[in-house]
């Protein structure tokens, strides 16, 4: 019983203090560059990591076939 009316409570306040958030100003101000970054271009790098570790992964996971069992 005591969880039910903790709930009725925050939906009584989510409720009441609704009006008063959604009239705020969140705008933020954004600071001014002075240089670029001194990491340009590591995406494209990162990039081809990724790529050749994925074709990496697809080249290990197919080629460990030569496993031939011989019962007997």
């Amino acid at each position: 019983m005591k969880i039910r009316n903790a709930a009725m409570a925050a939906a009584a306040l989510s409720l009441a203090t609704a009006p008063a958030i959604a009239q705020v100003d969140f705008a933020r101000a954004s600071a001014p560059i002075e240089g670029e970054s001194e990491m340009g271009g590591s995406g494209v790098i990162l990039g081809i990591l990724a790529a050749a570790a994925v074709i990496a992964g697809v080249v290990i996971a197919a080629g460990g076939g030569d496993d031939d069992s011989v019962s007997g």
